[in-house]
């Protein structure tokens, strides 16, 4: 991402607080569901080549540590990916995004446009 995931979601969560017009709403949750995805992209990266050089075994430790447990029948790959968002999900970027998308919520406003409700 070409702006910090991080600094841009508290921005736009700090910003969303004081706003009540739909179409600002609107914008702000747009921009922040952008830095999301490049978060949790960023996040995956990371935990990917992290994962490379570790053993199954501590793999498997962790994902618990995180609070992923790596399941009985997942793959790999999907422990993997479940720790990267256990990982991002508990992120101050990630709890900043779910603050916005709440916010946006009291005024009604969500991703999907009406048409498509």
């Amino acid at each position: 991402m070409d702006t910090n995931a991080t600094a841009l979601l508290l921005d736009l969560a700090a910003s969303a607080q004081d706003v009540s017009d739909r179409d600002a709403l609107q914008d702000l949750l747009a921009r922040g569901h952008r830095a999301w995805c490049g978060g949790v992209a960023d996040v995956q990266s990371g935990i990917r080549r992290e994962a490379a050089n570790l053993s199954d075994a501590q793999l498997a430790e962790r994902c618990a540590a995180a609070s992923s447990p790596w399941e009985q029948g997942m793959t790999r790959c999907e422990a993997v990916s479940a720790l990267a968002f256990a990982t991002w999900d508990a992120a101050p970027a990630a709890m900043a995004y779910t603050e916005l998308e709440e916010r946006a919520a009291l005024f009604g406003v969500c991703l999907l446009g009406e048409e498509l409700l």
